[in-house]
């Protein structure tokens, strides 16, 4: 991490097509920290359902961020400043990257410590249906059918106080999103 700042988490999250790979990998690429996409840690049944364009359920879902939260934990504990690119479209998700599994599990007393929530920056691509419906037409090899889209846009609950979040507009300019994150991260 740079010198004297603590060490940073981000996780970059929107629907398919917000462009959180690209933004993820570029700001990871541009500070020299290591970078995570969510995707390629999907167990081979939820692969065949998104090919399939069967949205994923929460059964689906919530396995894989935890999984997600084990890889971020371990970059936490080595001290190693980690961008993971995720949809995390929904609190409840979010909170699972936060907390692990302790965060559905609600009922159970935090315990302190070694279960202390991860300190992660979530910074939401946000801009409007059409757009992105525009760009995934474009993609080469990624099949997104419209209607997928629509359900991702109907699940996303935006973050919202006191989850710790800045939005940005992916229509800007690569550059100026991975600034605008930039100085998120290290004014913030």
């Amino acid at each position: 991490g740079a010198a004297g700042l603590a060490m940073v988490l981000v996780v970059v999250m929107g629907v398919s097509g917000s462009g959180k790979t690209t933004v993820g990998s570029r700001l990871a690429a541009k500070l020299g920290w290591k970078f995570y996409d969510a995707d390629d840690y999907h167990s081979p049944e939820n692969k065949k359902k998104m090919a399939e364009g069967i949205p994923l359920n929460d059964e689906d879902r919530i396995p894989w961020l935890c999984a997600l939260h084990d890889i971020l934990r371990r970059e936490d504990s080595c001290r190693q400043d980690a961008i993971l690119a995720c949809s995390a479209l929904k609190k409840m998700y979010r909170r699972v990257l936060v907390s692990g599994a302790s965060a559905i599990e609600s009922n159970q007393p935090e315990q302190p410590g070694e279960n202390a929530a991860l300190k992660i920056l979530f910074v939401h691509l946000d801009g409007p249906m059409d757009i992105i419906a525009g760009r995934l037409k474009k993609r080469r090899g990624h099949f997104m059918p419209s209607e997928l889209l629509k359900s991702q846009f109907d699940t996303l609950e935006p973050p919202s106080a006191p989850e710790n979040f800045i939005t940005v507009s992916l229509e800007k300019s690569l550059p100026e999103i991975v600034l605008e994150i930039q100085r998120a991260i290290f004014q913030g």
